[in-house]
């Protein structure tokens, strides 16, 4: 995730970031450009067009269907706004669900081995998650000192989370924890499952394909049909009016297909490895 001072307007006005959507877009912006340029000569310059055509009234339509542009647009971008904040919500809960694990472990265990044991299990259990939600291979030698036994073609963070309730439920049956404080810990291992379940909803769950084929197609045919009425007005000058309104457009697209995928690795993802790290250094503090 970029770092960067959100009072600091100059560097945000000047500067373009790797991840800016003006690099991703300069090829097409370049193409519509050219496009514009010929429909304001032919339109201008070689069929010298009257004041009075119809074509110039073209602009009529672009005004009513900007206000429909932009809700659909607005909609978009918040719609994946949420889910990136959700996301970004539910490895927060992780955190803090883990910090209360290691905690309540850290009191209830004598035991070094048992609480080594957690001391490694627990972080073992976010850094899988972000491995099974970028669609990474997990091996054994992932953990150190730890042997995982995963079978691959399974679902990973649920044989952690069995492994760690398998454990607890040994604790119990070895007389180290009470009935009580089994079902307290059992309420911890089900908030991970929880949380693997809340982030494997985001991930597959793209927005419905109507929508944003619908959006995309809307986006190209409006800005296609804008040089026919503008270059009556502005001449040759449609030629960056029109990039610049495309720049735009398409731009809050691109931002709202990144964002509603938090756990890639494209630059405005959510830094689940970092905080996959910050984990484990809490739970190696607690316990």
């Amino acid at each position: 995730m970029i770092s960067y001072n959100t009072k600091d307007w100059f560097t945000f006005i000047f500067r373009f970031h790797k991840a800016d959507t003006f690099r991703t877009l300069m090829p097409i912006m370049l193409a519509i450009g050219a496009y514009s340029g010929i429909v304001g000569y032919l339109e201008v310059e070689y069929w010298k067009l009257a004041d009075n055509s119809y074509v110039k009234n073209i602009t009529i339509m672009h005004g009513m269907l900007g206000f429909v542009i932009s809700l659909l647009l607005v909609f978009r971008t918040n719609t994946a706004y949420d889910r990136w904040w959700e996301g970004r919500k539910m490895w927060g809960a992780l955190v803090n669900n883990s910090r209360n694990f290691s905690i309540k472990l850290s009191a209830m265990l004598h035991d070094e081995k048992d609480r080594k044991y957690f001391r490694k299990m627990i972080p073992s259990y976010a850094s899988i998650l972000h491995k099974h939600l970028n669609d990474d291979d997990t091996s054994k030698q992932l953990f150190e000192d730890v042997d995982l036994e995963i079978d691959h073609h399974k679902h990973k963070p649920n044989q952690v989370a069995k492994m760690l309730f398998q454990k607890i439920n040994d604790l119990y049956d070895s007389k180290k924890i009470t009935g009580d404080q089994l079902i307290i810990l059992n309420e911890e291992v089900k908030s991970f499952t929880d949380i693997c379940g809340a982030c494997e909803r985001i991930k597959n769950t793209p927005i419905p394909y109507s929508y944003s084929a619908f959006l995309k197609k809307f986006i190209f045919f409006y800005v296609m049909t804008l040089p026919f009425g503008y270059s009556f007005s502005l001449g040759y000058y449609v030629v960056p009016v029109v990039v610049f309104i495309f720049y735009v457009l398409a731009s809050l697209e691109l931002i709202a297909e990144e964002i509603e995928d938090p756990f890639g690795s494209d630059e405005n993802d959510l830094p689940t490895q970092k905080i996959a790290e910050n984990i484990k250094k809490h739970v190696e503090e607690l316990i």
